[in-house]
């Protein structure tokens, strides 16, 4: 997934892989962010339900934030509404960082697991959305495919805790409201790759709510 050529600002510190780029220690003053109290309050408000089987068994509850990245959202809600995320594996899970999934393309249950966190959709990369939003435990933020940060497509991630390191390079996306107990229970991969030996847990369904 190859995205647009932006200069990324700040010390390229890499801490983990998330997709096949990395993060980033972003600088104060990052351009580019949006304020959460100017986008509109008149936009659906959609959320997800995700059934989780594997080590972790349940129901995650996400907010999506619609207002604070319109076009990211439009494209997680398109792929759940298509089936797309059924079935996806958490292919990345790092102790004490966050628990990656959404490789509509490589991440299916069955499918070669090497490959998987590779791929992303058949729609095109999305240019970032970031805000004010910090990554706190629970926030639902887009994978990169890549070192731009216009290379956003259909991965995403659930933060075990908070990490504000990420703030300014990758987009806020959701926050879990319910089910925290299942992303914890979610099966680890290596401390350092993240990458899950074994049966990984799964994405059983991938429902989308709307208020």
């Amino acid at each position: 997934m190859n995205g647009g050529s932006n200069k990324l600002v700040g010390v390229a510190m890499m801490v983990a892989v998330l997709g096949v780029g990395a993060v980033f220690l972003a600088q104060e003053g990052t351009p580019g962010l949006t304020d959460i109290t100017e986008v509109s309050s008149q936009l659906p408000d959609y959320g997800l339900e995700i059934t989780v089987n594997g080590e972790a068994e349940g129901t995650i509850v996400i907010d999506l934030l619609e207002g604070v990245a319109p076009n990211h959202v439009e494209r997680i809600v398109t792929l759940a509404q298509e089936g797309s995320y059924d079935d996806v594996i958490f292919h990345r899970v790092i102790e004490g960082f966050m628990a990656q999934t959404g490789d509509v393309q490589f991440g299916k249950v069955g499918g070669d697991k090497r490959m998987a966190g590779r791929g992303g959709s058949s729609y095109s990369d999305l240019l970032q959305e970031f805000s004010e939003v910090p990554f706190e435990r629970g926030t639902v933020g887009m994978a990169r495919g890549g070192h731009s940060v216009d290379s956003a497509n259909s991965q995403f991630f659930i933060m075990f805790d908070q990490g504000y390191f990420l703030n300014g390079q990758y987009t806020v996306v959701g926050q879990v409201t319910s089910g925290m107990d299942v992303v914890d229970a979610i099966k680890r991969g290596h401390p350092r790759s993240g990458a899950v030996d074994g049966d990984p847990d799964r994405m059983v369904s991938v429902k989308v709510t709307q208020n």
